[in-house]
């Protein structure tokens, strides 16, 4: 599956796309996955705060897969290129709202975007996605009067607009099970009013670093090793992988050895 000129151009110009029911046909499927996760874990979900898990498709043989479905892979392709690679993913029970923030900070250079299932019905006012169109733009005027008031840390400041964060001018991406989001890692994006059980998961996805940028990832990488990471991937998804799901894997792999070994 490829997004159309249309698609593309809008995700450019507004920095997010919603595909309704494209995953209808396994919604079922993808949310036993889930629920499987999270009960090989061991771990509880309290409903006091937000629970997450990470790696987390890394962790099930059906959501690794998933990487290979031609709908996920095609609209990545079509965003990031044939060559793009896989960042990892994380699962999530969401607590109540989420203030306005960015996955990534503004000035970083490479492209980069996740894409998020949300597997209970959610509306703009039960904590939905929401997302400030256009704030993914580095540069420009919005995008820089944005950061000043809605930086990396999820701080609030209403006394700047003086309206509280869920006021804030947004669209409001309401979701189904079986709808697939996906957003610019740039974009300003936050939720409002949900429940305290809102189960959703994401995978990350980059343009494949080039040369010149090759150092930003060694530096992230290296981070995680020495904060105890023992690996790029989880298990299952690196012994599941084909040929063509290593193809998007290679590159952080690839950067991981060349940490492990200078160790």
């Amino acid at each position: 599956m490829k997004l159309t000129e249309q698609q593309i151009r809008f995700y450019d110009t507004f920095g997010f796309l919603k595909f309704p029911a494209l995953f209808k046909d396994t919604a079922g499927e993808i949310t036993s996955a889930f629920e499987d996760v999270w009960e090989k874990s061991g771990r509880l979900h309290e409903f006091k705060q937000r629970s997450m898990i990470a790696p987390f498709a890394d962790l099930n043989e059906y959501l690794s897969g998933l990487l290979d479905d031609p709908r996920m892979d095609g609209i990545v392709s079509s965003i990031l290129g044939s060559d793009y690679g896989y960042m990892g993913s994380d699962g999530n029970y969401y607590v109540g709202d989420t203030r306005w923030h960015s996955d990534q900070r503004p000035y970083e250079p490479n492209h980069s975007l996740k894409i998020a299932f949300y597997l209970d019905p959610v509306t703009r006012d039960t904590g939905c996605l929401r997302v400030i169109p256009g704030s993914c733009h580095w540069g420009d005027s919005f995008t820089a009067a944005l950061d000043e008031v809605v930086p990396l840390t999820m701080e609030s400041r209403p006394e700047i607009w003086g309206v509280d964060g869920g006021e804030v001018p947004a669209y409001a991406i309401e979701s189904e099970p079986g709808d697939m989001l996906l957003f610019n890692h740039k974009t300003k994006h936050s939720s409002w009013g949900g429940s305290d059980r809102r189960r959703m998961f994401t995978y990350n996805f980059e343009r494949r670093f080039s040369k010149d940028l090759l150092p930003s990832l060694r530096d992230l990488l290296a981070a995680r090793r020495e904060s105890g990471d023992d690996a790029p991937y989880g298990e299952t998804m690196l012994r599941t992988a084909g040929p063509e799901r290593l193809r998007h894997l290679e590159q952080r792999l690839e950067v991981w050895e060349e940490i492990e070994t200078s160790r």
